[in-house]
């Protein structure tokens, strides 16, 4: 069962022409809109089914440094200043507290790996720091792990994923943005090879420029163009509890499970160390490229073969603009949770924190990311087709650097001075 997003009255008409056109309503589309309302730039947000429907909504919340790749901290950290006031941005507590995070390590060797990363970010200003089996006693106290160590992010925290999209769009909306649900766009509109306009299941709207913000669906639409994006599928299952006592309000990342403390007082918890990976044709496509991620190891890959394969095979990947798109076809990609894992969170969550034997799950829910080979997002323009911005692949990080991620590409749309250097996102490194 999805996650009970909080609801928004979008817009009922759409225009026959804008200055921007936003292709998904997530997180990052979502800041884009607000971003160019706040500047006062037309735009049009068009998402083919629900508002922060996908993962924007399914995420478990995190707004981290830690551990983040050292390429990715300087949008990591304007994400942070960003959070802090974006309840006074919109007008409305998104659930944003900088709480803190912690990684717990089990073995010297994930130690050593916390040790790598402190030692790769030190100059960055960052308040992270080693921290002891002792001092990991002290800030989550009750646990029965036997720890290495671990490390500690005091000023990284957590956002409501549930409340913070819709927070956002009614504030873009205020500003003037116009946003559609249950509006699919089929392809865009070129005039001498350059963006002129969308179509959409709805007819077409003129605009200068469009930014893709699609999640997993951006490869499918820029393949369609005959743009590579190379995503793969990995899905993520969650859990959520009934309120109940717990042991700190740091976020806390093991081995093989994780907690955070929620708004409405229960917890959300997942496996951390297992992913599903139902196997569809883009895995034989692009596994090559993969290989050095997976054999990292740090997540164990449950590959799975069914109904996913052949309901992704049925999925054209080619079609014109007068043809019903896979964008309606499936609205909302909601994929079957695999309760086996979050069996295992819960019996590892118990194991070293026995609180957690009083949970009581209400609920469960799985999620698609779209996982580039680097775990870094593409934001940029697409040079081939002058016009066009993507703003993908965010590999599950989405969420906590949305807010600086949507306002870097509301600056490549408007040509301001880019929020953080922006090439580490290039498309071109991934062609």
């Amino acid at each position: 069962m999805a996650p009970v997003i909080s609801p928004v009255q979008t817009s009922t008409a759409m225009p026959k022409s804008t200055t921007v056109v936003v292709i998904g309503g997530g997180i990052v589309g979502l800041v884009t809109a607000l971003t160019l309302a706040e500047r006062g730039v037309p735009v049009v947000v068009l998402e083919k089914g629900r508002l922060a429907g996908e993962q924007s909504s399914r995420n478990l919340g995190w707004v981290r440094k830690t551990s983040r790749s050292v390429a990715d901290l300087p949008m990591a950290l304007e994400s942070d200043r960003l959070w802090n006031a974006m309840a006074t941005r919109v007008g409305e507590d998104v659930g944003y507290r900088p709480a803190g995070i912690m990684f717990l390590a089990k073995t010297e060797a994930e130690f050593n790996a916390h040790r790598r990363w402190m030692t790769a970010t030190q100059g960055l200003s960052l308040d992270s720091r080693l921290v002891t089996p002792k001092e990991i006693d002290h800030l989550v106290p009750g646990g029965t792990g036997q720890w290495v160590g671990g490390v500690h992010t005091p000023s990284d925290g957590r956002a409501e994923p549930t409340l913070a999209s819709s927070a956002i769009a009614r504030a873009a909306l205020a500003k003037g943005a116009v946003i559609l649900e249950n509006c699919a766009v089929r392809t865009l509109s070129l005039s001498g090879g350059s963006v002129c306009g969308v179509v959409t299941e709805k007819g077409e709207i003129a605009c200068d420029q469009v930014v893709l913000a699609g999640g997993l669906w951006s490869r499918r639409f820029l393949g369609n163009l005959g743009v590579f994006l190379p995503t793969l599928p990995l899905e993520c299952y969650a859990i959520r509890t009934a309120p109940m006592e717990g042991p700190t309000e740091i976020a806390v990342g093991g081995p093989n499970f994780s907690f955070r403390k929620r708004m409405d007082g229960g917890f959300t918890i997942c496996q951390r160390g297992a992913v599903g990976s139902p196997l569809v044709l883009d895995h034989a496509r692009l596994g090559l490229r993969y290989l050095p991620m997976f054999r990292e190891g740090r997540h164990q890959l449950r590959i799975s073969f069914g109904k996913a394969f052949f309901d992704d095979l049925r999925l054209a990947r080619r079609w014109r603009a007068s043809d019903t798109t896979p964008f309606e076809t499936v609205r909302t990609m909601d994929p079957r949770v695999n309760h086996g894992i979050n069996a295992e969170a819960m019996d590892n969550i118990r194991a070293a924190w026995p609180t957690f034997a009083a949970a009581r799950v209400e609920q469960v829910w799985g999620g698609t990311m779209d996982i580039t080979p680097d775990s870094l997002p593409v934001i940029d323009h697409v040079e081939r087709l002058p016009g066009l911005i993507v703003a993908s692949g965010f590999s599950g990080h989405g969420f906590g650097t949305a807010p600086a991620a949507g306002q870097l590409a509301a600056d490549l749309v408007t040509g301001e001075k880019p929020i953080v250097d922006p090439t580490p996102y290039r498309l071109g490194r991934l062609q």
